[in-house]
C-alpha cells in the first residue's frame, strides 16, 4: 500500500541551511531502489484507517482502558490538527511535545504530521533546563503537557518556560489545564485544513544523547524515517495480528521505530501504551492484552528476567523481546530466552539513523554475541582508526555510516556538523565496533565521552557545567563507570576551592537536582579529590578518570580517588 512516488528531482529535504539534505544522486538512489515510497505520517493513518477502519490501533489502559480504532485515530488527528490551525500553528512550526505513554501522545503527534506542524520530542523527565533550551533554540510556538505525571507539576514548569521564551504562544495540557488551554477542548473542522507536508520535508525533530551539553536536534523526514519502519518491520516480522507493548517512554527512538508503535501502526497492528515498564504493571498487560511483542534497555531486561520465573501472569503470547539501547552483556542475553519463554532480537541503533538487528533466522550464538547487522543493504558501513584509515576485517575501530534514513546533518548546527559528518557524508557514531565476517556488529563502546546510563544518554559537559555553578566548586569531570545493572553509571570527581566550607556528595547531588535537570541526569557517584589526571597536552585526561574508577572497582568495589597529575 504505497503512495506515487515523487518527482525524481525533488530535493530531499526542506532546503534551507536547518536541514541538511541528502545530496541528489543519494536520493534518486534511495527513491530507484524503493526504499523512499513517497509517503506522509499523515497519508499513512488515513490509507490504513480507510483499509481497516474498525480495526484496533491503540490500546491506553491507565486509569481507564480507552481504545482507538484506525477510523478513531485519524478522525482525531483530523480534528486535532484543524483545532491547532485555528490557533495559528502552521506547516514548518515547531511544538514541543512532553506527554507520557498516554493515547494524547499519539493523537498530538498525528495532527501535528496532517500539518506539517514539527513535534520536538522531549523525554517525561525533562524538566526546566532542557525544556527551555528546546522551546527557545527551536523557537516553538507551542508546548504540549499532562497537568501532572509521576508527581510533577508541569503545569507549573510550563508557565516558567512561557514566561520566558518569545515566541512560545501557547501551552497545551492533558488533565487540568490550570491557566494554559486543555487539549481535550482543541477541536476543529478538517474541512478547512490546509495542504500537508511532502514526503522529503523534515517530519519531526528528534534529540540526540549529545557529549558537548544539551542535545542537538536531529531532523527526520517522512520518507527516511517510514523506511526505517518498514524495513524494520520485515525484519521483525510485524504484521496486522502484531499487539506490541510500548513499556519504554514512547518519544524515544527505540520504542517508536524499531519496530516500535509507529512500525506498528504502519502495518495496520496494535500497539498498547504501558504506563510504566516494572513487571508489577507490564506482566498484567501482556496477560490481558495478549501482547506478541515489545522492546526494551538491558536493565530493565534484568528486571523482567528475574522477575518472570515467579510470575502468575500468563506471559504465553510473547512472541519477541527487542532489546537495545545500550550494550546488552552475554551473559544477560543467554538468560532471557528460558526466562520469558520467546524468542530475543538484539538491537543497535541511533536517533540519526542506522539501525541494526539480530535475524530470526541468526543462530543463537549470533543473537547473544553481536547487536545485528543493518537494516538496509544500502547502509554503507565503514570502521575506521584514529586517522579515519579502515582497520582490517574484524579490527575495532570507530563506527562511520550513511544510508537511507541516516542524517547528513543536526538541525541548525554546522559547527557540529563540520566536527560529526565527513566531507563525503558519513556520520562519525562515536561507536566502537567490529564486524563479524557474516556483517554483524559487536560493540565494544563509545569513543565518545557520552555516558549510556540504561539507555537514558547523559552528556557530561551540560552536569559538569551545573556543578561549576556551586560556589563551593573549583573544577568538577564527570565520567562513566561500569555497572552490571546500568551499563554505566554516571561519577562526578569534584575539586573544591581552597576556602570552601567541606561538602558531602549529598550535597553535590542535591545541587544538581534543584538547578531542574532531568533526574537521570544526577549524578550516581560523588568523589571529592585534589586534581585530575592530565594529557600530554594539558587536558583533563576523562580516560584516566575512568582508569582510576574503573580499577578501584576491581579492587575495592568502589571508586578510587584520581592521582593528581605528575610533573
Amino acid at each position: 500500500m504505497t503512495a506515487a512516488p515523487l518527482d525524481a528531482g525533488a530535493p530531499a529535504t526542506t532546503p534551507g541551511v536547518d536541514s541538511p539534505t541528502w545530496p541528489a544522486e543519494f536520493a534518486e538512489r534511495y527513491r530507484a531502489a524503493g526504499h523512499w515510497r513517497g509517503e506522509t505520517f499523515g497519508g499513512v493513518l488515513r490509507e490504513r484507517a480507510t483499509a481497516h477502519p474498525d480495526r484496533i490501533a491503540l490500546v491506553d489502559p491507565a486509569p481507564r482502558r480507552r481504545t482507538w480504532t484506525y477510523r478513531e485515530l485519524d478522525r482525531r488527528a483530523d480534528r486535532l490538527a484543524a483545532g491547532f490551525a485555528a490557533r495559528g500553528i502552521g506547516k514548518g512550526d515547531r511544538v514541543v511535545v512532553q506527554l507520557p505513554n498516554t493515547g494524547e501522545f499519539v493523537e498530538v503527534v498525528f495532527a501535528l504530521f496532517r500539518l506539517g506542524a514539527l513535534p520536538v520530542y522531549a523525554l517525561p523527565a525533562h524538566r526546566e533546563t532542557e525544556i527551555a533550551y528546546f522551546c527557545s533554540f527551536t523557537e516553538a510556538v507551542a508546548y504540549v503537557v499532562p497537568d501532572r505525571h509521576a508527581g510533577f507539576d508541569h503545569l507549573a514548569l510550563a508557565t516558567k518556560v512561557k514566561e520566558r521564551t518569545p515566541t512560545l504562544r501557547e501551552v497545551f495540557v492533558v488533565g487540568d489545564p490550570g491557566e494554559h488551554t486543555a487539549l481535550a477542548d482543541v477541536d476543529g473542522d478538517p474541512s478547512d485544513l490546509p495542504a500537508g507536508p511532502l514526503p522529503h520535508e523534515v517530519a519531526f525533530l528528534q534529540l540526540s544523547g549529545g557529549t558537548t551539553g544539551l542535545s542537538k536536534l536531529i531532523p527526520r523526514t517522512h520518507d527516511d524515517y517510514l523506511y526505517s519502519l518498514w524495513g524494520s518491520n520485515e525484519i521483525c516480522g510485524v504484521d496486522a495480528d502484531t499487539r506490541f507493548l510500548v513499556v519504554l517512554p514512547a518519544a524515544h527512538n527505540f520504542p517508536m521505530s524499531s519496530p516500535g508503535w509507529l512500525g506498528v501502526l504502519y502495518a495496520g497492528g496494535t500497539g498498547v501504551l504501558c504506563p510504566a515498564p516494572d513487571p508489577a504493571t507490564a506482566f498484567p498487560l501482556i496477560e490481558a492484552e495478549r501482547i506478541t511483542m515489545t522492546g526494551m534497555v538491558p536493565p530493565l531486561a534484568l528486571v523482567w528476567t528475574d522477575a518472570a520465573p515467579g510470575s502468575a501472569h500468563d506471559l504465553s503470547s510473547l512472541e519477541l523481546v527487542l532489546v537495545g539501547g545500550a550494550k546488552y552483556s552475554e551473559a544477560a542475553a543467554r538468560r532471557l530466552e528460558p526466562a520469558l519463554g520467546c524468542r530475543l532480537m538484539q538491537v543497535f541503533g541511533m536517533a540519526e539513523g542506522l539501525v541494526n538487528y539480530t535475524r530470526l533466522d541468526d543462530d543463537p550464538e549470533t543473537v547473544v554475541t553481536t547487536q545485528g547487522r543493518p537494516i538496509s543493504p544500502d547502509d554503507e558501513i565503514r570502521i575506521v582508526d584514529d586517522e579515519d584509515r579502515d582497520v582490517p576485517e574484524g579490527g575495532f575501530g570507530h563506527l562511520l555510516t550513511r544510508g537511507p534514513y541516516t542524517i547528513r546533518g543536526y538541525w541548525r548546527a554546522p559547527e557540529h556538523n563540520a566536527r560529526s559528518f565527513t566531507e563525503d557524508g558519513f556520520y562519525r557514531t562515536g561507536d566502537i565496533v567490529r564486524r563479524t565476517p557474516t556483517g554483524h556488529l559487536v560493540v565494544e563502546g563509545r569513543a565518545k565521552d557520552q555516558i549510556n546510563r540504561g539507555g537514558e544518554k547523559v552528556a557530561p559537559e551540560e552536569v559538569e557545567n551545573i556543578i561549576l555553578t556551586h560556589p563551593a566548586v573549583h573544577d568538577v569531570s564527570v565520567v562513566g563507570v561500569a555497572d552490571d545493572y546500568l551499563g554505566e553509571r554516571t561519577l562526578a570527581y569534584v575539586i573544591l576551592r581552597e576556602d570552601a566550607a567541606p561538602l558531602k556528595p549529598v550535597h553535590v547531588k542535591k545541587f544538581v537536582r534543584e538547578a531542574g535537570i532531568a533526574a537521570y541526569k544526577v549524578p550516581d557517584l560523588v568523589e571529592f579529590v585534589d586534581a585530575f589526571p592530565q594529557t600530554g597536552i594539558g587536558k583533563v585526561s576523562k580516560k584516566g578518570l575512568r582508569s582510576t574508577a574503573a580499577t578501584a572497582e576491581r579492587q575495592t568495589g568502589r571508586p578510587r580517588r584520581p592521582r593528581p597529575p605528575q610533573h
